[in-house]
């Protein structure tokens, strides 16, 4: 049932990429680290991973190739970029049809809570 909760997630980086145009930093990243327990290293790359081609391939090589991610890391990544590639679709629908202001008010919303809990899990 991992990948479920990949594609999940996937899903939902995929709608906030279509909605605000992010995705891996401000959502994979800290989702693979909280939710799913992974070294940061690892989340960093396997987030590189589903957005492999074209823009991770020379990322996730050199996380490859550090050893800080492996064959699993790749898979998730594909199971993500399933998720991520629906959800896009389904985030730019939503966001044709918000006013802008609202738009800007979820954006915000989203990089707060962000930093709230980046910030909480560095003081641990």
């Amino acid at each position: 049932m991992l990948w479920l909760g990949m594609i999940g997630i996937g899903g939902l980086a995929g709608v906030l990429s279509g909605l605000f145009g992010i995705g891996g930093g401000i959502v994979l990243v800290p989702a693979l680290v909280f939710f799913f327990k992974f070294p940061q290293h690892a989340a960093s790359g396997t987030s590189l991973a589903a957005m492999l081609l074209p823009v991770g391939a020379l990322g996730v090589w050199q996380y490859f190739q550090a050893g800080k991610i492996g064959t699993d890391n790749l898979r998730y990544g594909a199971w993500i970029a399933l998720g991520m590639f629906a959800g896009a679709y389904l985030g730019s629908k939503i966001a044709v049809g918000l006013d802008v202001r609202w738009l800007q008010r979820l954006f915000a919303a989203l990089l707060t809570f962000a930093a709230i809990r980046l910030v909480s899990q560095s003081m641990r």
